[in-house]
């Protein structure tokens, strides 16, 4: 049974302090910068996204500048309460709109059809593969034909925290063999699960295909070694510049602390779409 009580009141707990967190952390800035480039990447100019798990819509409000078009959502009243106020304080109406709703529900988010179905930094992890698949069998209801996804998922492979078994963390070294782990944020609990990327294609298909995968810090640290970038700049650079040029490779690119997955819901015509930034 999913705690969403417990869910809402983590979040929304975070929200006070996230952008702050995300803006400091040189991995979390890293990743996001990744990510970003590969929804510009597949994105249409104009396009209208749906996000799952938008926080305090920094991606969501990113994307806006950047001439797209996003209906932001949220389980956590705190997290959609922050992306209004950005909505006022960067005036983004009628570009940025925010709703109050779990990912379990995507049916209930109007403005559809949508262009890209997206998700950042783990928020579908939330819930166990079962539940996940009820997701995936909703994108069609909300995503047009030939659109793309976009997700970001926690693998349960990370190097990094295995290596962590070498200082005595073994809690943290095996928490995602396991398989889910109990998560604590700002005073509540609930669970985490992790997936393999061939499961969750597994559930997409056959409504999507075209699937691709790409690493985020297989070599270069994730963001709960926050202090790493600053005490050793050139080597974070270093392994940051590795893992951009070999986090699409086979095995490679199924492992570490995120994977991006992308797709296409059929039907798609790979000759009649051209990502933006190709020549």
């Amino acid at each position: 049974m999913l705690d969403l009580d417990s869910i809402n009141t983590s979040f929304s707990r975070k929200a006070l302090v996230y952008d702050a967190y995300g803006a400091e952390n040189a991995a979390v800035r890293w990743t996001r910068a990744q990510v970003r480039t590969q929804v510009l990447q597949m994105a249409q100019p104009g396009a209208k996204i749906l996000e799952l798990n938008a926080g305090t819509g920094e991606d969501a409000a990113y994307f806006v500048q950047h001439g797209l078009r996003v209906h932001a959502t949220d389980l956590a009243d705190g997290m959609v309460a922050e992306i209004r106020r950005k909505i006022e304080r960067e005036n983004l109406h009628g570009r940025l709109t925010a709703q109050q709703l779990s990912f379990l529900d995507i049916e209930q988010a109007p403005g559809g059809p949508f262009d890209m179905v997206f998700s950042n930094f783990g928020g579908l992890n939330c819930v166990p593969l079962a539940y996940l698949r009820t997701v995936a069998e909703k994108l069609p209801l909300v995503l047009r034909p030939g659109g793309a996804l976009v997700w970001v998922l926690m693998p349960p492979v990370c190097p990094w925290e295995l290596a962590q078994a070498l200082r005595g963390r073994f809690a943290v070294a095996f928490r995602r063999v396991r398989g889910h782990a109990r998560a604590h944020v700002e005073g509540a609990y609930f669970s985490t699960f992790y997936f393999y990327p061939s499961h969750v294609i597994q559930l997409l298909r056959p409504n999507f295909v075209g699937f691709r995968l790409q690493a985020l810090s297989v070599f270069s640290p994730p963001a709960f070694m926050e202090g790493f970038p600053t005490r050793w700049p050139r080597l974070f650079h270093a392994l940051t510049w590795l893992d951009a040029r070999v986090s699409r490779w086979p095995l490679l690119n199924s492992i570490g602390d995120f994977f991006i997955l992308t797709g296409y819901r059929v039907p798609f015509s790979p000759a009649g779409r051209k990502d933006r930034g190709e020549g």
